[in-house]
């Protein structure tokens, strides 16, 4: 079983996320072009200029407005992207299955990245059980996929730790996150590549055609 879910299961997880990202990726240029008017009112300038303030923390009002929230948030996607790339346990076994090498994380500071996420994605959950604005349009299934994104990190660290048996653990740690990769293209963590676009948009939308402030 672990071999088949550290093999075979990677690599379809790898084809589904990269083939549903370029479908999905095709989709959209097609859905955008027939609409005639989003292309035309893209700007390289005020997209670029939306994009950098909102990777930025803080930079735009409403993130001055809920600055707790603004940390959780930030904190909480910075650590969910980078930990994944750069945990040694990752980097060993790119470096074993396909000869490719890059820095790792201190162990010390993937723990603490780790337990971020978690902490976070804790924060977030209880937010979403209970502000209106956002249970009043979530549904079981959003709960369900939200688990699966707190679910390799939370097997990881229990993984690395050694508090369970390791090989079932290290077998539910590879199919949550090979589930993970899968659901990306196909749910609204998709956001994760919209993101660009998403902003790029509303940028120019509001620069280069409202010649008013991206909000």
């Amino acid at each position: 079983m672990y071999e088949f879910v550290r093999g075979p299961l990677v690599w379809i997880a790898f084809i589904a996320f990269i083939g549903g990202s370029i479908i999905k990726l095709f989709a959209m240029y097609r859905l955008a072009d027939k609409e005639k008017s989003v292309l035309p009112t893209m700007s390289a300038k005020f997209g670029l200029r939306s994009v950098i303030r909102w990777a930025i923390p803080f930079a735009s009002r409403n993130e001055r407005l809920h600055p707790y929230m603004t940390i959780v948030s930030f904190a909480f996607h910075v650590c969910l992207l980078v930990t994944p790339l750069f945990v040694m346990g990752h980097a060993v076994l790119w470096q074993e299955s396909w000869g490719i090498s890059w820095p790792s994380l201190p162990p010390a500071l993937a723990d603490g990245m780790t337990l971020t996420v978690i902490i976070c994605f804790f924060f977030l959950f209880l937010r979403r059980l209970t502000a209106p604005e956002v249970r009043n349009v979530n549904k079981p299934r959003d709960y369900l996929l939200s688990l699966l994104v707190v679910a390799p990190f939370v097997t990881g660290f229990i993984a690395h730790k050694q508090w369970l048996a390791p090989e079932p653990i290290l077998i539910l740690h590879i199919v949550t996150g090979a589930l993970w990769l899968i659901a990306i293209p196909f749910t609204w963590l998709a956001h994760m590549i919209w993101f660009l676009f998403t902003r790029s948009y509303m940028g120019s939308e509001f620069g280069a055609v409202r010649n008013a402030r991206d909000w």
